[in-house]
């Protein structure tokens, strides 16, 4: 039996035992000194008159019920490291002015948003070092935040829960952290699976926006259960539930955010005064002067389609015009940029409103082209892929997977394919491996220097661009003729399309 007393001398615990001496330890920041000698107040001291506080042990059945009941494990985690908590000098704020903001936020929500001077510091150093990206983020949030609200109202969560995701994720759907957690709300694997997020060679739903915010609500909400307090809340879904049991005995049965703050893992720590400085921040948006970047959509602009048949984004973006790129922003669930058909399955396919019909109106025709593509990639490997025709690229700087698919007349599922890349991102400096459509000396050597090409349509079948075409819609009008014809006919990379464009439609 191992028995403790403690002392506050400079900050050292000894702990007194019958064993042998050991070497000094470091536990939660404090030394830990093991000695022989047992002082004789404690030498009548057992088990039975160490008692633990009844509140935190009632805490611990609950969430234990909850353990065991739903067998969760993994917590999500996502630390707010290095948070400073130095002075900042932002004469532009001041303290006066800011203690009555916090007061009047206090009213109208159910956190805990009390003034202190290291959530000053938080607040004035976002002011003054992160303007950018918070209107960056703020522009983003006119696309996810509708999303947030109707989930967390679903589950009679706050909305300002929504700010959460600004600082597990900056809003970016596929974020990963160091140790696994992926997503807008960061759910590592095995809580995402619990929490019904489909996780698979083709798809994540933890980066679902959707899905993901019914789970983190579903989450959130067994938490509040168990503690009672947003605050609490907020800091178990960062450290776990285990974490703030031990602050709360640590701190003598505290049961406030602050009072067992210091308690708490640091990142944990960090992670409230991260959440309130960014709340203020977007509340207080316009006292402050922040001018929003416009997003590419807002969520109302978009609709789904329930898809049923086996289709890529490059696909998609063929039949409909639509950038490849803001494909993967609306659909980032799909790892490898395919939306499988799986049996008993149902999955999803996020687009533009404008979009929408000119799909739902062709989609036998449509499918039936993806089918063609996918059966064409079924047979052995074609000439495309012969050694003489490779080319080795660089990546500069500015350079995206879509830009370098448009500059070799490619898609991006190719050139993912080909170098085994699982995600969009490239280094500078990154080499590539491209097997071009149209492989020539003169084409792979003018790639930095573009030049337009004049097209000859003398003698051969043209078709003029109206308002609501894109390459597949026009490609459709003509037996025989692909999309990939009308691209190599008119020497076109993108699927955009300029209206009043004459474009040959034969050879």
């Amino acid at each position: 039996m191992v028995s403790f007393s403690q002392t506050k001398t400079d900050s050292i615990v000894k702990v007194k035992s019958q064993t042998e001496p050991i070497n000094d330890s470091i536990i939660d920041g404090k030394v830990i000194t093991v000695e022989n000698k047992i002082p004789a107040v404690l030498d009548s001291l057992s088990i039975q008159q160490l008692k633990d506080l009844d509140e935190a042990a009632q805490l611990d059945q609950k969430w234990l019920d909850e353990l065991y009941s739903n067998n969760l494990f993994d917590t999500i985690y996502k630390s707010v490291t290095e948070l400073n908590y130095k002075p900042v000098d932002y004469p532009e704020l001041s303290t006066d002015t800011l203690k009555a903001r916090l007061e009047r936020l206090n009213a109208r929500t159910p956190f805990n948003v009390e003034y202190n001077p290291s959530l000053e510091n938080v607040i004035k150093g976002y002011l003054k070092y992160r303007h950018k990206s918070m209107e960056r983020l703020m522009g983003l949030s006119h696309f996810y935040f509708p999303m947030f609200e109707q989930e967390f109202d679903n589950y009679n969560i706050p909305l300002e829960m929504k700010y959460l995701s600004i600082v597990e994720s900056a809003l970016k759907p596929k974020a990963r952290s160091r140790v696994g957690a992926t997503g807008l709300w960061q759910f590592m694997f095995g809580t995402g699976k619990e929490y019904n997020l489909d996780v698979s060679s083709y798809v994540d739903d933890r980066s679902d926006p959707i899905k993901s915010t019914t789970a983190a609500a579903q989450y959130l909400s067994k938490l509040y259960t168990i503690f009672g307090d947003w605050d609490l809340a907020l800091a178990a879904y960062n450290s776990g539930p285990g974490n703030v049991n031990k602050a709360i005995r640590r701190s003598g049965g505290y049961k406030n955010y602050w009072n067992i703050r210091r308690n708490l893992p640091r990142e944990t720590a960090g992670y409230v005064p991260a959440f309130l400085a960014t709340m203020y921040i977007f509340e207080y948006a316009k006292e402050h002067g922040f001018k929003p970047e416009k997003p590419a959509f807002q969520h109302v602009q978009t609709d789904t389609i329930h898809v049923k048949q086996m289709i890529t984004l490059d696909q998609v973006s063929d039949v409909t015009g639509v950038n490849i790129e803001e494909l993967q922003f609306l659909n980032p669930s799909y790892k490898l940029d395919i939306i499988p058909k799986v049996e008993g399955k149902t999955y999803t396919l996020r687009l533009p409103r404008e979009s929408v019909g000119i799909f739902v109106s062709n989609e036998d025709k449509i499918y039936a082209f993806a089918k063609a593509e996918f059966d064409k990639r079924e047979k052995p490997l074609p000439q495309l892929f012969e050694a003489d025709t490779k080319t080795r690229y660089r990546v500069k700087s500015g350079d995206y997977l879509g830009k370098i698919a448009r500059k070799f007349g490619v898609r991006v599922s190719q050139i993912k394919r080909w170098n085994g890349l699982r995600s969009n991102n490239l280094k500078i400096g990154q080499r590539l491996t491209i097997y071009p459509r149209n492989p020539s000396a003169s084409m792979v050597k003018n790639l930095s220097k573009p030049t337009k090409t004049v097209v000859n349509s003398a003698g051969k079948k043209t078709y003029k661009v109206r308002s609501g075409d894109s390459l597949w819609s026009i490609s459709q009008k003509f037996s025989g003729v692909s999309v990939q014809n009308i691209k190599d006919w008119n020497d076109i990379s993108g699927n955009k399309l300029k209206i009043g464009t004459t474009l040959i439609v034969s050879q």
